[in-house]
Parts: C-alpha cells; structure tokens; sequence
C-alpha cells in the first residue's frame, strides 16, 4: 500500500468517527431513501457511479454545466452565414437531481431537472433571447434545455451490483460513458423538426473524474452510505442536429452543432452562481428541485414539442413561421 493510500484511507477512518458523515441506512424510515438500497453495494466503482447519479443521503445535488456550442459543418458548406466551427452560443446551467428508491424495494431511480442557457458567445452570463439565423435572416426567440423530467432507470442494486471499468490518472480515478442516440421522432411524435427521415441521431460522449481522496473517504469500506455530494468533474462534448428553435431544417442545411462543456458537482441549488438563480427564480422555479418521484423523460426535442409545440397543436414549421421575425 503506497504513502498516500494508506494517509486516505486512515483519514477517512477519522471523518466518519469525528463527523458522522457515516449514516446508518437503519435509521430512516422513509421508504424512497436510497441509503439502506447503496449500503448493499460493495464494488467499489458500483458505490462511485450511485454518486453520481445522486447522493446517497436522498437530498438534491446539483451537476453545474459550463460550455460552447459550435457548428459543425462539412466542406464549409453555409459559409460566409455560418463558418465551420464558429462558435455559436456558450451554454451556461446546470441538472438537478436525486437518488429515489421504488418504495420497499431494491430498485433506484435519478431523477433530475436540467434547464441550460444559450448565452452570448462574447460573454457567457448574457442570457440570449433571440437569435438571428444568418441562412434566411431571420430573428427567432431563443428556447433554453429546460428538461422538466430526465429520469434513468428503475435499475436493480444488490450486493452484486457493479459500476463502469475505472481507470487511474495520476491523482484521480477516472471512467466513460459514449451514448449514441437515436429516436424517429417522425414516429413517436409524428413530427419530424426538419430531420433527415425525422429521425433524431446524435453522440453523447461523458468522462468522469474523481480525485482519490475522495475515492477512498467516500467509496471505502462497506455498511454505510456518505452524506452529501461526491465531488465530481465531468467534461461532456454532444454532436446533434441544430437546435430545434434555430429553425434550420437538417433536410436543407448541411451541418450540425457540437457541444463541449464541463460539469461539476455541487451540494444543491443554494450552492449555484447568484446569477443563475435569480434568472431561475424568476422565470424557472421549477427547475430549483429534482422531481418528486419518476415522469416521462424528456429531451432538448421533446421538451420542445411539449412546450413549445402544445404537444403537437402545432408543427415545428408553423412554430418557426410564425416566430420568425
């Protein structure tokens, strides 16, 4: 065992006697607490990934996302309107989100919120309203990620329960999660936001980074579960077609966006930038705690046909020809 292992560890040894960050799951009697489900875990990447799905205690913790988003066009196609990896918007937000056990059972749920800003790609606290589209000229009200529910699973956590391959990078322990994403929206919405056979494709490609200190004072040893938020990096990066409130049907206009961004993990909404709060009290109070209990999932796409669409009243063509100014 080398110095520093042995330095964590026996630290961590003295935390949880000095400062009862060590819960026993016994002591609750509320049937959603995932604590008495995680204590079952005892793979050791099984206990990391729980965390960052949300915190073992059941209280709300926050994932802060910062980035931009750039087009991505082959061959240069929209230029001078749109250059190739110009960068359109940075993206400043965050998720919210829980640890929710199915009453009585095994099985846990995250459950989380996301509302994510288009800002000003000059100044990324200047939270966009509109945005003018260079390829027909014109001016379109800007429609955030506001994801009312992102829920994953129910999935089954027993003694056997195991997390991602880890790998060690210098001071921390790091694993990835590649997503491909695919959903016919021409199908299960009947409505196709311009996309080629109205099928939605895109990449979501996640790393995540947690230092071994933390590793070894929250994810060492077995029968208990930490309080708190595990303190996690993410870098995120997303390839998809153009946001639906760009109106740039992916039928006619070559190209799409990438996303590339950071994430970080915070104890809960309180612990967020004043000035996201104050655009989120006032105008998305909503999104200032997890859900309650599972919904339907939503995405940047379906968020949109239900809000801005009425659930299909309307269509993505009469929205964008209607708000085009």
């Amino acid at each position: 065992m080398n110095k520093r292992l042995a330095t964590s560890i026996a630290m961590c040894v003295v935390m949880l006697a000095s400062t009862g960050t060590a819960a026993v799951a016994e002591e609750t009697s509320d049937p959603t607490h995932p604590g008495p489900v995680y204590i079952q875990v005892t793979d050791q990447a099984g206990k990391l990934a729980l965390q960052t799905y949300g915190r073992p205690d059941g209280e709300d913790m926050v994932f802060r996302i910062s980035g931009s988003v750039y087009a991505n066009v082959e061959g240069n196609a929209l230029a001078p309107g749109i250059v190739h990896g110009q960068k359109l918007f940075n993206i400043e937000g965050y998720n919210i989100r829980q640890l929710y056990r199915v009453p009585n059972t095994n099985q846990l749920y995250q459950l989380s919120r996301e509302i994510v800003f288009y800002t000003d790609p000059n100044n990324p606290t200047q939270i966009l309203t509109q945005w003018t589209n260079p390829i027909d000229g014109k001016t379109y009200p800007v429609v955030p990620i506001n994801n009312a529910n992102v829920n994953f699973g129910p999935f089954n956590v027993t003694s056997s329960f195991v997390g991602p391959t880890l790998r060690t990078m210098h001071d921390e322990v790091e694993w990835t999660s590649d997503i491909p994403v695919r959903t016919n929206f021409g199908t299960t919405l009947g409505e196709s936001f311009g996309l080629k056979n109205g099928t939605y494709s895109a990449m979501e490609m996640f790393d995540f980074y947690v230092d071994l200190d933390e590793v070894y004072a929250r994810a060492t040893g077995n029968g208990w579960y930490p309080a708190g938020h595990m303190k996690t990096k993410i870098s995120w990066a997303r390839t998809s077609p153009w946001a639906p409130f760009m109106c740039l049907p992916e039928t006619s206009v070559q190209g799409q966006l990438t996303y590339h961004a950071r994430s970080w993990s915070l104890a809960g909404y309180s612990s967020l930038e004043p000035w996201i709060r104050t655009a989120v009290d006032a105008n998305w109070p909503l999104y200032k705690t997890s859900p309650s209990a599972p919904g339907t999932s939503e995405n940047s796409w379906t968020s949109f046909y239900n809000k801005q669409l009425g659930g299909g009243t309307s269509t993505w063509a009469q929205w964008c020809a209607t708000n085009g100014a």
